[in-house]
């Protein structure tokens, strides 16, 4: 087995809603971090000193993210893609350790997949 936890389907329903909230404070951190990242850049070609609060905000910014994935890592709950929300419950299906799959803007979780397939083998529960 490759993880300690197994989620069955209520399970994993259950945390959806802490699920999605937390894909959107990380989309949004992340987001706020490449525009901080751009500001940092353009700083250091100019030659300003980037210290002080440009470079708070941006670590803040960094922490804020790290300790909403800490959230998803600490239940091993796997982010496959940031941009489409794609999220990777493991589970235990028909005997085999797989994954639940959920998608942003998807109702409920209603796909599985091998651990090796990734979302071209997703089937229907």
């Amino acid at each position: 087995m490759h993880f300690k936890k197994h989620y069955t389907r209520d399970e994993a329903r259950e945390l959806l809603p802490q699920v999605r909230g937390w894909l959107g404070e990380v989309q949004a951190l992340r987001d706020e971090l490449a525009r901080q990242e751009v500001r940092v850049a353009s700083l250091m070609q100019a030659g300003h000193d980037i210290g002080g609060n440009t470079v708070n905000i941006w670590l803040k910014t960094f922490a804020d993210m790290r300790v909403i994935l800490n959230e998803f890592n600490t239940r091993e709950i796997q982010i496959k893609d940031l941009d489409r929300g794609l999220v990777d419950f493991p589970a235990i299906v028909q005997g085999r350790e797989v994954f639940l799959c959920w998608e942003q803007g998807e109702e409920d979780i209603e796909f599985w997949h091998d651990l090796e397939a990734g979302y071209p083998g997703r089937e229907r529960l």
